[in-house]
């Protein structure tokens, strides 16, 4: 739980830093902050799924195997 906790305040403080050095250097954001949030919570949403997804296949396939185990 620490280990989670911390990448987030890791995340958190780099994103703070960007912020900061976009802010001195007088850059434009790359894109909205609206748009960069949706962007960010489509790349969790795709993550998230393909584990997800990829974790239900690998448990079909054992429980396939196992069940072909118990018939021959």
């Amino acid at each position: 739980m620490k280990s989670v906790l911390r990448n987030y305040a890791i995340s958190l403080a780099a994103g703070v830093l960007a912020g900061f050095l976009y802010w001195i250097m007088h850059v434009p954001t790359p894109a909205p902050p609206w748009r960069a949030l949706v962007g960010l919570l489509g790349i969790l949403a795709g993550e998230s799924g393909t584990r997800l997804l990829i974790t239900r296949l690998r448990r079909r396939g054992a429980s396939s195997d196992s069940a072909g185990a118990h018939r021959n």
